[in-house]
This record gives C-alpha cells, structure tokens and sequence, in this order.
C-alpha cells in the first residue's frame, strides 16, 4: 500500500476540481491505497495537505488545469496531469504516478542528518527568513544582519530570502532537519509548514539589521517549538524532509497560462456583463446616454461597461504573464493588456500581450545576473521597465493595429452573419462545448464567446452556454425515460446531471462519458450542437458568461428567452434521443429488478 497525496484545481473552480478529487479517492481506495486530495476550488483550498501528510506521502498527484505551486513537495515524486485525465482515466494517472516510486520499499524515514565534524560542539546550526513588503533592501539587509551575527557568535546559519523576484537560497529539507533553531525576521507572512517540530523565533526585519547577534543570541534562548512538542530525531526528519521549499515549479504550457488568465478574469466579466443587464432593465437600452446621467441605471452601466469591461483585457494579460513569469510579470502584462484595450485589440491582443510579457521577463530574469547589491532593483525597476517597454513597443508597433484589424473584421462578420452562417458557428462551438466536457476544446470555446462579450457581441455566448447545458440535461432525461439503457448507479447520477445540467457545468456528463464513450460523447456532441445552431438561428444573446438557468430571470441579461429555452429543450430531447439510439439495455441484476417491481407496484 502506497500513500498520496494530490491536488485537484480547473479554471472555474468547481465541477472538475470535485470531480477529479472524489475520483483520485474512490479509485486509490479501490486499488488499496491511501490518499488525501486538496482541491483548489472556487472558494478556496479545502482539505488543506499538512507538512504531516506530506511528509509521509510516497507520491504527489497533481491534477490541474490551472498553475499550482509546488515547492511544498520538493523531493517529493510528482506527477502531472489534466483534471479531465483524473476523472476519465484515474486508474492510469494512478499507476503513472505510483511508477515514479524506485523499485526497492522507501524506507519510513530517513536516517538524521549527520553532524558536521568539522563545527566545533558548542556551535549551533541555524536557518533563517528574511523578507519585507517591498521585497528589495529590508529583505537583503536583514539576511546580512543574520549571517553576520551568527559569525560572531560562532554559529552556522543559512538565510532564505523571500524578495519581489521569489526565494534565493532556498532552504533544503536536510538543512532545515539538521537546523538547532529557526530564525523568521520578516514583515509579512511567512509560511512556516516546513518547520513543524522545530524551535522558531520570530521577529522584525528591523531587529536583524540593527543587531544581528542580539537576534540570534535571543533566538537560542527564546525560540518555541513550532506546531507542537518536538518530535524524536527519525520522526521529525520525515516529516520536514518533504515540506522543503523551492521556486515554484517551471511554467507548463501555453494552456494552462491562459487558463489562469481566463479564471482571474471570468469574475469581472460575470459582474460587468450582470450590471449591464440590470442597467438595461432600470433604464431602458439608452441608459448610457448622458440624457440619464446620475440614475441608477446609468450609475450601474458605469459600473458594469467603462470599468469592470475595461480590465477584462488587462486582468486577462496580466495574469497569463504571471502564471509564466510570476510577480514580475505581473505589471507588463497588465500594461500590454491596457494597450490592447486602448487600441481596440480586445481580448485577442490581451491574450498575445500577456505571453509576450510573461515569456520576456521570464527570460530576462534567467538572463540578468546582477550582483547582491543590485539584486533589489531587478523586481522594482529593470525587469517591470523592460518587461513593459518590450511589451508596449510590440503592441503598438507590431500587434496591435493587425489584431485590432482582425478583431473589428471577426466583430463585423458576427454582427451581420447570415443565419446559414449563424447555424454553422453555433453547430461548431456547441459541438466544442460537448467534446471534452470542460477540458481543452471546451474552454477553447468558452474562452472565445466570452472574449467577445466586450466587443458587444453576445449570441456566441448564448449559444456557448445552451450547448454546455444540453449534455447533463440530455443525459438526466434519458436515464428517467429509457431506463433500461442505464445501470441503477447511472439513473441516481442522472439526478445530480439534471441539476449540473441547469447549473451550466457541462462536467456533468463525464461519468456517463467516462464508461461508455463511444455512445454517449457523439449523442451530447449532436445535442449540444443543435442547441448551439438553433441559439444562433434565433439571434439569442447572453450579457453574462456563466450562470446557468439562474440567470435567466434577470432583466435583459438572455436576448429572446423564449426561443432560447426552445434552443435548451431541443438539443435535451436530442441527446436523450440520440442516447436511446445509440446504447443497448443492459444487463439488470435480480436484486435490481425486484427493487425496480416493488417501486412499480408501490407506484
């Protein structure tokens, strides 16, 4: 029996991540394995893995779709994969990740680190964090403050330093294990999960660089054993000695960049889309004009279009930069985002803006040694003034007057497209939507529809969010209706589908996908489809990305609502058809049939 650890985390934060999570659980623990899933979700990480259970963990699961810090299970074996692997092929990305183990039984713990022969007996091992807000000179004064006290006093000391471009220096777990004592002098939180069992002392930035050696001197003497009583040399080398911090694990991938900037993103296009819509209802479609300048209904248009809209584009670039390039990043991506913006690029020149700003100064920062008393200029000055001036040159010079180009074309050709052209648009994004449930494909589509939204496009976005719905609704029509074609696990699951359905989480379908994919992805594919053409045909539109039938009801926010419940009930009816179509009954069990008699007679 091995034990794992795992992270589950989806650009929304909600269906995938659960799902992946139950998933890892109820496989591991059929395979005979333990297992403890942290989910980043929506609302934040649940299940939160302790230094404990990290520590005695053999193996690390990461399933996400999204950037997840991994410095917490350095030394650790660690294995990747998409959330949408994690819940259609968890057995495999469980066995991928338990091959990663070496052949030979880890042994519990490892042995304590020896003692340096060469430190005299009365000297005392010590690690230490430095870090203040700004992250430049506090930061580094203090480290230096620290090394140079210990020196006097005779003791070793290594010091971590946690500036505006991440850790240097990073402690190991051996030398956190073989440490006496843990010196924090920081201005900010310091996580302090790798030193569970160790004696810590904490105090300012200040204090380290006026007096180094009063600090380490105090430190030995006042230091607390952190997150309970120590613990015996074997015990506690296992459990610091996989809770070790590093850099953040390397950028992995174009996808899953812009899938964090389409997360940060999604909740300013939610409320403006929302504001926009209750504008319209308190004061009709002019309610910009300055004739109703100081109404609610202008006050909530402000709101919604000229500010939450306006840093769609930068919030977009941004945070692409920074999946790529971390905190540095940050600003010029910001920055090419508000260009893009400016110059009427829109969501395509902010998705292009952020991974020229995160790839720059992502290069930059590998390429520029500067020596320790210039390292703190690197986070404020060169790398934001670099990284910006790059990015703002090629978004004015080279990107943006050929996207803004593209986009005003794209915008036009939606806004006057033919209802043969509409219906295909709509059979190949609700077909997108259906194909992998919330994975690649999907967001792909989603992302497009709700890039448009800030061009005033809006029936993309319809037909995006009547295609994600149809494939749970289909699936829970059909288990009520053919029962026969559903074992007695798959019609309770269709129950929870109905309500997944109306939620608009597509992911709902994937279990039914997951055990018979050869009928169930080509009848929620054709539904979806239909749904997404006939939204399209009716001129339907969606001020908001997400919602579900729950938005339905407010003012304005659906184009046509009567016909776009017709365009959601008919890709239902189709999925159902196709799936009575396409699956065979299955076999029913005594136990089953006597049970499903008795409710019939009970009837």
């Amino acid at each position: 029996m091995s034990r794992i650890v795992a992270i589950t985390a989806c650009p929304t934060g909600v269906a995938h991540t659960l799902m992946a999570a139950e998933a890892l659980r109820k496989t591991a623990a059929a395979m005979g394995h333990e297992i403890q899933v942290e989910t980043r979700g929506a609302e934040g990480a649940r299940h939160v893995l302790s230094a404990e259970d990290i520590a005695a963990a053999d193996v690390v699961v990461i399933a996400a779709d999204i950037q997840v810090d991994t410095s917490r299970f350095a030394g650790k074996p660690i294995y990747a994969t998409r959330s949408s692997d994690a819940i259609t092929k968890t057995r495999a990305v469980l066995e991928a990740a338990l091959a990663l183990l070496p052949a030979a039984s880890p042994t519990p713990a490892s042995a304590p680190t020896a003692p340096d022969v060469a430190a005299t007996p009365a000297a005392k091992r010590l690690v230490g964090i430095t870090s203040c807000p700004t992250g430049i000179a506090h930061t580094f004064m203090a480290a230096e403050g620290l090394r140079k006290g210990a020196e006097q006093l005779g003791h070793q000391i290594k010091v971590e330093t946690q500036g505006s471009v991440g850790a240097q220096n990073t402690l190991t777990a051996e030398e956190i294990a073989a440490a006496d004592v843990v010196v924090i002098a920081a201005d900010t939180k310091i996580d302090l999960s790798r030193f569970v069992g160790k004696p810590v002392y904490s105090t300012s930035t200040k204090a380290a660089i006026h007096d180094g050696a009063a600090v380490i001197a105090t430190a030995l003497n006042q230091a607390r054993v952190h997150g309970g009583a120590p613990a015996s040399g074997a015990d506690l080398t296992a459990r610091v000695a996989a809770a070790k911090a590093a850099r953040s694990a390397s950028a992995s991938g174009p996808y899953k960049h812009l899938m964090t900037g389409v997360s940060y993103m999604l909740p300013f296009v939610v409320a403006g889309g929302l504001l926009i819509a209750l504008a319209f209802a308190f004061g009709g479609i002019f309610v910009y004009e300055d004739a109703n300048k100081g109404t609610l209904g202008w006050a909530l248009f402000q709101i919604g279009g000229p500010s939450a809209f306006a840093l769609m584009a930068p919030i977009l670039a941004g945070f692409i930069a920074y999946s790529i390039a971390d905190r540095p990043g940050l600003a010029p991506g910001m920055i090419g985002g508000m260009l893009a913006a400016s110059s009427g690029a829109g969501f395509l020149g902010g998705i292009i803006a952020g991974f020229i700003a995160g790839y720059s100064v992502a290069w930059l920062n590998r390429m520029l040694n500067l020596p320790p008393t210039l390292a703190g200029l690197k986070p404020v000055l060169i790398l934001p003034l670099l990284g910006a001036s790059i990015t703002g040159l090629l978004m004015i010079y080279v990107v943006g007057g050929p996207v803004s180009a593209a986009l005003a074309a794209l915008t036009t050709w939606l806004q006057a497209m033919e209802s043969s052209g509409a219906v295909v648009l709509g059979l190949i994004l609700g077909g997108m939507m259906a194909f992998d449930m919330g994975g690649p494909v999907n967001k792909s589509a989603y992302a497009f529809a709700t890039g448009l939204l800030a061009s005033q496009v809006f029936t993309p976005m319809a037909a995006v969010m009547a295609a994600g719905m149809t494939p749970p609704l289909g699936l829970a029509l059909a288990t009520w209706l053919f029962k026969d074609r559903f074992s007695g696990e798959e019609r309770e699951a269709g129950k929870a589908a109905a309500v997944l359905g109306i939620s608009f989480i597509t992911e709902g379908a994937i279990p039914f996908a997951a055990r018979d994919p050869l009928r169930v992805i080509p009848a929620i594919m054709a539904g979806s489809a239909v749904a997404g053409a006939l939204s399209m045909l009716f001129g339907c539109t969606l001020q908001a990305p997400h919602g579900g039938v729950f938005v339905l009801p407010i003012p304005n926010a659906v184009g046509n609502l009567p016909m776009y419940l017709v365009a959601i009930l008919a890709g239902t009816l189709v999925t159902a058809g196709m799936l009575f179509t396409l699956k065979r009954p299955v076999a029913v069990s005594a136990e089953t049939a006597t049970t499903e008699a008795t409710r019939t007679a009970t009837a």
